[in-house]
């Protein structure tokens, strides 16, 4: 009898091949509620950034070296697409997010979700943390990609809304220092830039309405003493690496403390990069010829 085994396997094959963007889009945490959503979302399923190369999440380094296996339960590298992560899972919030953003991320194509959503694809054992693991804490439910970065599409901005993608931040750093920055930030890319962002925390502590905590959720989401951001900025265009390494990229680091006390001003926080590798231990724009990380690594944004 003739097999049709090859034949079968080759049919699996193709069929495989074909579906490879929509394995690439397709996350379990993701459930538009209509079908009006579904339909308006895949017209703007391009919005997902390249996987690699320029403009892509991690375009400029990994700094802690995460890597996707279970057995780094501190340093869990984790794609969601529209940013990449290292989660701690004992801390249950990320070590850090990388993100790229440009005038193509700022389309205004949907809502703001506010929909604070559990990551449900971590290991079995991880406590996942959960929408309810900040209310009546006195903490907000920080954002470190923010949802106004990724406005695309539906599916993009509700990404920003994973727990894993969020730490307990005082109220006034949130909403105030932090979203300041977040908007000179995008004002630069209105004015023509694009901009490499990596976000995190360290430590242990911080200060929000009902006074000092080190954690919430009965101790199983750790509440971080400072907050940081690193943005390399350039002028919008192609050859990144070669731009950034002939000089033409800006750098501007913050590290602020997680209280309530911090005013609205980020540029009193401003640090050089070298400040925040030495305090997370973390080695920060590797893709980066040496000369040009020394450089970029010292400058300090006045």
């Amino acid at each position: 009898m003739k097999s049709y085994a090859p034949y079968i396997i080759l049919l699996l094959f193709l069929v495989a091949g074909s579906c490879k963007d929509l394995v690439r889009i397709s996350q379990s945490w993701y459930a538009p509620e209509t079908d009006s959503e579904i339909t308006r979302d895949t017209k703007t399923v391009n919005d997902i950034p390249p996987t690699t190369g320029e403009n892509s999440n991690m375009y400029l380094g990994n700094p802690s070296n995460a890597q996707p296996t279970f057995v780094l339960k501190n340093n869990y590298l984790i794609d969601l697409q529209y940013y990449t992560l290292s989660y701690d899972a004992d801390r249950g919030i990320p070590n850090w997010v990388s993100w790229h953003l440009n005038k193509e991320r700022l389309a205004n194509n949907t809502r703001r979700s506010n929909k604070f959503l559990e990551y449900s694809e971590l290991a079995d054992g991880w406590y996942k943390v959960h929408h309810s693991s900040y209310t009546d804490t006195g903490f907000d439910r920080g954002h470190h990609c923010p949802s106004a970065d990724r406005l695309t599409s539906e599916q993009a901005n509700a990404a920003t809304f994973l727990m894993v993608n969020i730490l307990p931040q005082a109220p006034n750093n949130n909403q105030q220092v932090w979203n300041n920055f977040e908007m000179y930030l995008r004002s630069r890319v209105e004015q023509g830039n694009e901009i490499y962002i990596i976000m995190g925390s360290y430590g242990q502590g911080g200060i929000g309405t009902q006074g000092f905590a080190t954690s919430i959720d009965h101790g199983r989401v750790t509440v971080p003493s400072n907050i940081w951001k690193i943005a390399v900025i350039l002028p919008e265009g192609s050859n990144d690496l070669q731009r950034i390494e002939a000089g033409e990229a800006e750098i501007i680091a913050i590290d602020t403390p997680n209280s309530n006390d911090v005013g609205s001003s980020w540029k009193k926080y401003s640090v050089t990069v070298r400040a925040i590798e030495k305090a997370t231990g973390y080695n920060f724009l590797s893709e980066i010829n040496a000369q040009a990380q020394d450089s970029l690594k010292l400058d300090q944004a006045a």
